[in-house]
């Protein structure tokens, strides 16, 4: 960041008075510009017990697989920007449930959060974000092919709550790594 965006002055990093950290101060207005973290929001979505998977068709770990998620938008709540991202990336209609993770990427600056959901039908395709798309028997995830330790966490969740019949909230932090 280099200029405010109130008033078009130059910003400075510095710890601001009262404050602990360095953020982006306006040297004319005075202005503090807070960095925070980016929502992602995304759904598991099940058919018939299977699991709605999509290969990526951007960077980043483009060919890798993940569930729909993407950056949530203004004017918009968590449960529907996952069902957003489900129609533009997976083309299919779902029905959101319980969130099961919320998963803290730090290097990311990003909050990754998952919710259960099922399909309202057995269609689904490849929005302008994905290869391909697939719905897949749980044995059959390609596990050492998914794009982000964010979700394996979330299928992981997924597949412990549908097992023992639960709706719990797994909030964790995802382990570091070199590619997010």
């Amino acid at each position: 960041m280099k200029f405010c965006n109130q008033c078009g002055a130059s910003v400075v990093l510095n710890v601001p008075p009262g404050d602990n950290r360095r953020r982006y101060v306006c040297a004319g207005c005075g202005v503090i510009h807070y960095e925070n973290p980016r929502i992602v929001a995304g759904c598991v979505a099940g058919y018939e017990g299977a699991i709605l998977l999509c290969k990526r068709a951007i960077e980043p770990r483009y060919g890798y697989w993940t569930v729909p998620a993407g950056f949530m938008e203004l004017d918009e709540s968590l449960p529907d920007a996952a069902a957003r991202e489900t129609r533009e990336e997976a083309e299919a209609r779902v029905t959101i449930g319980p969130m099961i993770a919320c998963v803290d990427v730090i290097q990311a600056h990003q909050v990754h959060i998952f919710f259960a959901g099922t399909l309202d039908d057995p269609e689904y395709g490849a929005g302008h974000e994905t290869l391909e798309a697939g719905l897949y028997d749980p044995t059959d995830i390609p596990w050492a092919e998914l794009a982000f330790p964010s979700v394996r966490i979330a299928l992981e969740q997924y597949l412990r709550n549908r097992e023992s019949g639960s709706d719990d909230l797994l909030v964790c932090t995802a382990p570091r790594r070199s590619i997010l």
